[in-house]
């Protein structure tokens, strides 16, 4: 071991200070993408350059301290961030439709008819709380990677909404031209008897929601990885189940875990404003998110997919069966 630090450190005096290098190691030599089974002194470059176009001074030498040289390019190497932008982003990171602040990239999933891979995360991340009539959103608008809130411009696009399930709303504002009238009216006889008061007039539907999930279709296929970050591959899907330890990747709070504690939940849950949604067949779990976590993939301990992510407090976490949001949007892991 002693030998080998001699070498790289030998190696390191040579080149550390070439403009286009970036580490010193050791390794097994390639030839022509070979590997021929030589151990060598290994030059990682940002980026390979034909010899003729560098300078005599930052050519790498074919040998140091008598051992072959390699040279491996890695690129402009650094730290991942969960709110910053990268290629390829991974499910834990943040992403949001163009109107919001951010959310959580869930999961890389396909279609089940074409084979095409998505970005699942919650419809109120990728469609801005949309029931499909409001214009909120319309299938193909800009996604953006980070979010808005992160950094995130109309530059960093990283894929188009692709399809969503509505969020209906339980008590919300009318669309109604009629009611809308109606309160604008009261509005103005309230401005002069008791302006510190307005008048809003509020719609209930008995429509129930099951998930708050959407898909977005990625401008290239290699902007996206596949494994969640810092907690890797999924392997499947499994049912949850009641006092199941549970964990999540998500782009506020990272790595966290909880246990189930309420399965076949129906609970009101707030959409912001005035606007209440009901959901029914909810899952509960403890606090283990914050805003900006909407979107994360549930696993289990042994990594299979149980949920999806979409509300919470400091208290609890509420969490859509997986096995839902794949039938309702049509897609597989």
């Amino acid at each position: 071991m002693f030998f080998m630090r001699k070498k790289q450190s030998k190696a390191q005096d040579i080149v550390w200070d070439f403009e286009n290098v970036v580490g010193v190691g050791r390794g097994f030599k390639h030839i022509r993408g070979q590997n021929a089974g030589k151990l060598s002194t290994i030059v990682l470059v940002k980026e390979k350059i034909p010899a003729k176009k560098l300078g005599r001074d930052q050519i790498i030498p074919k040998k140091i301290d008598g051992e072959m040289t390699d040279v491996f390019e890695v690129g402009d190497i650094q730290l991942l961030g969960r709110t910053d932008l990268n290629r390829p982003a991974k499910p834990g990171m943040s992403i949001g439709h163009y109107k919001i602040s951010a959310g959580t990239f869930g999961a890389v999933v396909k279609d089940k008819d074409t084979g095409q891979p998505l970005i699942l995360s919650n419809n109120h991340v990728l469609a801005n709380i949309s029931d499909g009539t409001d214009e909120r959103s319309k299938i193909g608008d800009p996604i953006l990677q980070p979010g808005r809130y992160d950094g995130g411009t109309d530059k960093d696009v990283i894929a188009h909404l692709e399809r969503f399930v509505p969020l209906y709303k339980h008590i919300g504002l009318p669309s109604c031209q009629i009611a809308s009238w109606f309160a604008a009216c009261c509005n103005m006889v309230l401005g002069f008897l008791k302006p510190q008061y307005q008048l809003s007039i509020l719609r209930k539907t008995e429509k129930a929601n099951a998930v708050d999930a959407a898909l977005a279709k990625p401008l290239n296929p290699d902007f996206i990885a596949n494994e969640v970050f810092e907690l890797g591959p999924v392997k499947g899907v499994k049912p949850a189940e009641p006092g199941m330890l549970i964990k999540k990747s998500g782009r506020t709070t990272g790595i966290t875990q909880s246990k189930i504690k309420v399965m076949d939940a129906t609970l009101k849950i707030s959409l912001g404003g005035s606007e209440i949604g009901v959901f029914e067949d909810q899952v509960v779990a403890g606090p283990m998110s914050e805003p900006g976590d909407s979107g994360s993939l549930i696993l289990s301990e042994d990594n299979y997919a149980v949920g999806l992510l979409f509300a919470g407090s400091n208290k609890a976490t509420v969490i859509n069966r997986i096995e839902t949001v794949l039938d309702r949007l049509n897609i597989t892991f």
